[in-house]
């Protein structure tokens, strides 16, 4: 009986190694939601691409209330943008799924709820995605491309599953922290601005589903400088779809693919 409590302890502390490792494994890839990093190691996943260019996202919608407006704005300044939705909002307002996509934005998925991944299994993570992307693509008729993690954290269940539904993760290089309830339409443009450069991808919100109560009057407030200062340097701004997006570094700086690192 008295070699039963060392053998106990033993397994306890082998258990516990493994699921340390596991957990590891499971939360390592979000290191990616770490902005400099991720800009200066991960360009492809942070949505780099043509230097000339400036790719425009939305994340959260759509909104009936708010996405109207936004799409009315870019249809004035003659833009497109690529619009990350989620699942449980988009099953709301399926007309305005299809009003995105024949307007001729990119409609891409953003999950079916925002959630953290980290607090997710692997086979939540992939069912949730699966559901938002059959929704979409049924609603489109063209199947997303693709996929933004809510707050932008990668796990491996995220990576296996992209793998799996073939979507492609996409980040962002420049924010406008319009979610917010200290925001204003200044803070925003500043914000965005603030690390904005040719290639880079913009994050702004058309829905405050999970941001603060109107924060996306800050965000439509601000998006005509925004354009504004985009024009005035000369550069593009369009969807993700034609911003040429540069080949991938590896985890460690190296050439390989972004998501080496979990196979």
């Amino acid at each position: 009986m008295k070699a039963v409590a060392p053998l106990a302890r033993t397994v306890l502390r082998t258990g516990g190694a493994a699921l340390s490792a596991l957990a590891a494994v499971h939360a390592g890839p979000a290191l990616s939601a770490f902005g400099p990093l991720r800009n200066r190691l991960m360009p492809r996943l942070s949505g780099r691409g043509r230097i000339d260019d400036v790719a425009l996202t939305f994340d959260d919608g759509p909104d009936p209330l708010s996405t109207p407006r936004f799409l009315r704005l870019l249809d004035d300044r003659e833009v497109r943008a690529t619009f990350f939705l989620l699942g449980s909002m988009a099953v709301r307002s399926p007309g305005l799924v299809k009003e995105m996509a024949e307007a001729g934005h990119e409609v891409a998925i953003h999950g079916w709820t925002h959630r953290a991944p980290l607090l997710r299994g692997p086979w939540t993570t992939y069912e949730d995605m699966a559901r938002a992307r059959d929704l979409v693509g049924g609603l489109t008729g063209s199947a997303p491309r693709l996929y933004r993690p809510p707050y932008g954290v990668m796990t491996a269940g995220t990576h296996l599953a992209c793998r799996r539904l073939g979507l492609t993760p996409v980040l962002w290089t420049a924010w406008g922290e319009d979610w917010r309830g200290r925001a204003t339409p200044r803070s925003v443009l500043e914000t965005v601005t603030r690390d904005l450069r040719g290639g880079g991808t913009v994050l702004l919100h058309d829905s405050d589903c999970t941001s603060a109560t109107g924060s996306w009057r800050n965000t439509l407030g601000a998006l005509p400088r925004v354009l504004d200062f985009c024009q005035e340097r000369g550069l593009t701004v369009g969807p993700l779809r034609g911003h040429g997006m540069l080949p991938a570094a590896g985890w460690a700086g190296g050439r390989g693919r972004i998501d080496s690192y979990t196979s």
